[in-house]
């Protein structure tokens, strides 16, 4: 893999520039399926630099409200057994153990952790920023060359399974970003047609 280019210090100028090929890119963007994603996975150093790519989003007040838990190895097996647990103790239990598979697939996923800190910045910007880092860390990571995919389902949501994840009161999962190697390209999905989600405002 290229070596990441050692991030500018503050204050340089940035100019800004054309890339075509980042458009080329954009273009072709598409999530593998999660259940695809095998090894090999993003190793340490690529982890790093892809982490560190994923929190140049906008941030207003530069408060990074996010942060990130990282599930790999046996503490990912220990994990998803824990949300096993937790789903065994519910009514639709068996329901939602199956769906616990595209988080036990792919040998590396990130809990992106949305965070508020009350203050200026209004919380539905601080949460939009952790989106961003989600959207972020799939274009980066399918540039390194691997699978990427953002889900939430419910053990992003639920109170018993946040508790295993170890959140604090005001943080909320923003996703789980599954990282891989798929084992079949994905395939092109229907996209929107843009003409009727677009209006020009006028007075």
């Amino acid at each position: 893999m290229q070596t990441l280019l050692d991030p500018p210090p503050f204050g340089e100028p940035l100019p800004v520039e054309a890339s075509p090929d980042t458009l080329a890119f954009l273009s072709r963007r598409r999530s593998a399926s999660a259940v695809t994603l095998q090894e090999p996975g993003p190793k340490d150093e690529e982890l790093r630099a892809l982490l560190t790519l994923a929190t140049r989003v906008p941030d207003h007040g530069k408060l990074a409200p996010w942060r990130f838990v990282v599930l790999s190895g046996e503490s990912k097996k220990a994990f998803v057994a824990r949300l096993a647990e937790v789903a065994a103790s519910r009514p639709d239990g068996d329901q939602l153990i199956a769906k616990l598979a595209k988080l036990s697939t792919p040998p590396l996923s990130v809990a992106v952790v949305s965070r508020y800190s009350p203050g200026k910045i209004p919380e539905w910007e601080q949460r939009l920023s952790a989106g961003a880092v989600c959207t972020l860390m799939l274009v980066a990571a399918q540039a390194m060359g691997y699978g990427a995919n953002w889900i939430t389902d419910w053990y992003a949501y639920d109170a018993e399974a946040g508790q295993v994840l170890g959140l604090v009161p005001d943080e909320r999962v923003a996703g789980f970003i599954h990282l891989g190697t798929p084992s079949e390209p994905p395939l092109e999905r229907v996209r929107p047609e843009i003409t009727p989600l677009v209006e020009t405002w006028r007075p």
